[in-house]
């Protein structure tokens, strides 16, 4: 494995000189195969001895041996151009790997932050660091850290991979101990492609063999080793996957997921957790396999929603046979599978479904997911994780597509026929609690949040400019919780509802705001033309969750540090009355945001008794990313220094671990009245920070601060009583 000081020390100069030294080889064996200007050559052996008139013994033993040798020339100068191809791409790519890695290690010295050897990425004031360079006073970021991670990491497995090639490649040309490869070899790329035909040819021929339930542990990582190395690999992928056919993917993972003996694995069993890397990265070669427009791949994607209402026989006596859908949709999980054939295999998913009883009492479906764990089996739930993992498709199956319509009312909608309805039907009638509701709302969830935003939910990508389709969607999805907030009541959807919240807090502060317009991140999602209360009640609903509360006051409080930034970014270009009238505009919707989180985390602690502060504190805790994430994102901004950007993330969260962490002992026991107050007073605190802080940094005198930062708290003070009145009903 490469590290780090590898990618950063390599010493190309050797590599170049063996490139220079086999383009001369390769000229030269060009020539001596088949001559240039009538020189003597391989080629005129070749000939002269096809024409020559051969007596006795010679006629056949002597002939075929020149004939034999001359051909050899032809492939030594064949294996010369593959050896010099495979050269030249890897140093160039070696090289591109070394330059890369500089920049991001430079980089991340210049944020403080110091990268591992194995690309990991952490402060460097926590090691003692004394390398040498400029460091923000403030320290890195969360976010700053976390990309410097996976900039890191990304260089180190692209150049891993070419290390890997390379290596791979030159062994083959290598390979002949009497004679050289006729296979000619183009370039890295044709290498990477040739060995992922190969690996997919050979493990193809192991699984037609049979017998794939009693693979030994030894074999099992053999077949990972390669999954993990050509699960990006169409070549890989594609091979794979039609030489098995979709009966025989099905099958196959069938028999290796489904064992009798791996029905009673526990979480940390050995052979759980290599079951696991296999279904992961299978899940993900397939998925790769899927993008794929030839007839082969055509034909396995058409094939494999035909076996959806199939059951897949079992290979051992007594084993469980479960439907195609089963099987494959635990595949599916993992990595980013075709739009289209989303959009077919999802249709016929939900209609066999509908039509069909419940899996689970049909026919046991028995071990498909590894590791083992306590979470339902529930085909339709992993399909959301593939709809997680691919934006366009979840948009176009859930709002812009042609069944979208009847597939957002049976999937998200709580009506007679509705996917949630049947669940707690079910749940009602076995007594088994809401783990199925929960454990399908989650991945649902993922869905939605893909299909919002245009990233996958876990990503951790920066935020897109959302499309028109995506803003409409959202209006969709506020209108209708928003319109049924009882729907949410104990939901595992909120987590997914706050972060899609915080991804568009512009819009929701400008649907707060009336009349006076906010800039907004690509399409305005237009929240404020929906009826009556609905706005409000979708934040009410949504922030009793934990995770969902902090994920909003992050993304509100950074939105309205930014907004007044933006206000002050040409001091004294205004009369003052006119500076602070602006100033409280731009707080007040935030202001009366933190007033509806403020009434749903007092909801959910003393009224519904669903949450307690402890769990509140840690989602402030985990959900800090946003601080960062929603900066500078309006769609008519001039863009701004990092150092802006940074002074807004860090102020922000630092103002929301501050004035929003709660000391559960000692309020706990107080009345809800007085809790709402001491929200109000840590709210309109936070406010007067960043107003203040605001106005420094740009350029105002600390007593023109000052005023500027006290008309904003009053501001706050009204707006917030706003928010915790309309939550309250008083």
């Amino acid at each position: 494995m490469l590290t780090v000081e590898d990618v950063l020390g390599l010493r190309l100069g050797k590599l170049a000189s063996a490139v220079d030294d086999w383009e001369v080889t390769a000229r030269r064996l060009h020539e001596l195969a088949g001559g240039r200007g009538g020189a003597e050559s391989a080629a005129l052996l070749r000939s002269k001895a096809e024409q020559a008139d051969w007596k006795g013994v010679n006629a056949t033993v002597g002939k075929a041996f020149v004939v034999r040798t001359a051909a050899e020339f032809d492939d030594a100068a064949t294996s010369a151009r593959s050896v010099l191809a495979v050269l030249s791409d890897a140093l160039r790519a070696f090289t591109r790997h070394r330059d890369d890695m500089t920049h991001v290690v430079d980089d991340a010295a210049g944020r403080g932050i110091r990268v591992t050897a194995r690309g990991a990425a952490e402060p460097r004031a926590a090691q003692g660091d004394s390398v040498p360079g400029p460091a923000k006073a403030e320290g890195p970021t969360d976010e700053e850290i976390a990309a410097v991670e996976r900039n890191a990491k990304h260089v180190l497995e692209e150049a891993e991979d070419t290390d890997r090639i390379t290596a791979r490649a030159l062994r083959a040309l290598a390979r002949g101990k009497h004679d050289f490869s006729g296979t000619e070899v183009k370039g890295l790329d044709h290498a990477d492609n040739l060995q992922g035909r190969q690996d997919a040819d050979r493990w193809a021929e192991e699984i037609a063999k049979g017998d794939v339930a009693n693979w030994s542990d030894g074999k099992l990582r053999r077949f990972n080793e390669t999954l993990a190395a050509q699960k990006d690999n169409p070549a890989f992928a594609e091979r794979f996957a039609t030489a098995l056919g979709a009966d025989g993917t099905l099958r196959f993972w069938r028999d290796l997921a489904n064992q009798p003996d791996t029905w009673g694995l526990v979480d940390d069993d050995a052979r759980g957790k290599l079951l696991g890397r296999t279904q992961d990265d299978l899940s993900t070669a397939l998925a790769t396999a899927t993008w794929g427009d030839g007839p082969g791949m055509e034909a396995w994607k058409k094939d494999m929603i035909a076996a959806g209402g199939r059951e897949v026989p079992a290979s051992v006596p007594g084993g469980a046979t479960p439907y195609g859908f089963a099987v494959m949709s635990s595949l599916m999980r993992k990595g980013t599978y075709d739009t289209a054939f989303l959009q077919e295999y999802g249709d016929g998913l939900l209609k066999f479904e509908r039509e069909a009883p419940p899996f689970d009492s049909v026919n046991p479906m028995g071990r498909l997911v590894h590791p083992p764990g306590d979470d339902p089996a529930d085909p339709v739930a992993w399909f959301m994780e593939s709809l997680g993992h691919n934006p366009d498709a979840s948009l176009e199956f859930l709002h812009s597509g042609p069944r979208a319509k009847d597939h957002f009312d049976y999937l998200v909608g709580h009506g007679d026929g509705s996917r949630t309805a049947g669940l707690e039907t079910v749940a009602s009638l076995t007594g088994g609690g809401g783990a199925a509701r929960d454990f399908y709302e989650t991945s649902l969830g993922h869905a939605l949040e893909s299909a919002a935003t245009g990233n996958p939910y876990d990503s951790g990508a920066p935020s897109k400019p959302h499309s028109a389709a995506s803003a409409d969607f959202v209006h969709h999805l506020v209108d209708h919780y928003g319109s049924h907030p009882d729907h949410l009541d104990d939901s595992k959807l909120r987590g997914s509802l706050g972060n899609i919240t915080a991804d568009y807090m512009r819009d929701f502060q400008d649907g707060m705001n009336g009349p006076r317009g906010l800039t907004t991140h690509g399409t305005n999602a237009d929240l404020g033309s929906l009826h009556g209360s609905t706005l409000k009640n979708f934040l009410g609903a949504v922030g009793k969750d934990p995770d969902a509360y902090g994920a909003i006051l992050h993304a509100q409080q950074s939105i309205t540090t930014e907004l007044v930034d933006e206000t002050l970014r040409n001091p004294h270009s205004l009369p003052r009355a006119a500076v602070n009238a602006d100033v409280n505009n731009m707080v007040a919707p935030g202001a009366e945001i933190a007033g509806i989180m403020a009434e749903s985390r007092t909801q959910a602690i003393y009224d519904d008794r669903i949450a307690s502060d402890e769990e509140f504190n840690k989602g402030i805790t985990t959900t800090d990313k946003w601080a960062g994430r929603v900066i500078d994102l309006g769609a008519n901004h001039v863009p701004v220094v990092g150092d802006v950007v940074s002074w807004i993330a860090e102020d922000a969260r630092g103002a929301v671990v501050e004035h929003y962490t709660r000391d559960s002992t000692a309020v706990g026991q107080r009345e809800r009245n007085d809790f709402l107050q001491d929200q109000l007073k840590s709210s309109s605190r936070a406010v007067y920070g960043a107003t203040y802080q605001a106005a420094l940094e740009e350029g105002y005198t600390p007593a023109e601060a000052e005023t500027l930062a006290t008309s904003a708290q009053r501001d706050t003070r009204l707006h917030y009583g706003f928010g915790s009145q309309s939550e309250s009903g008083t």
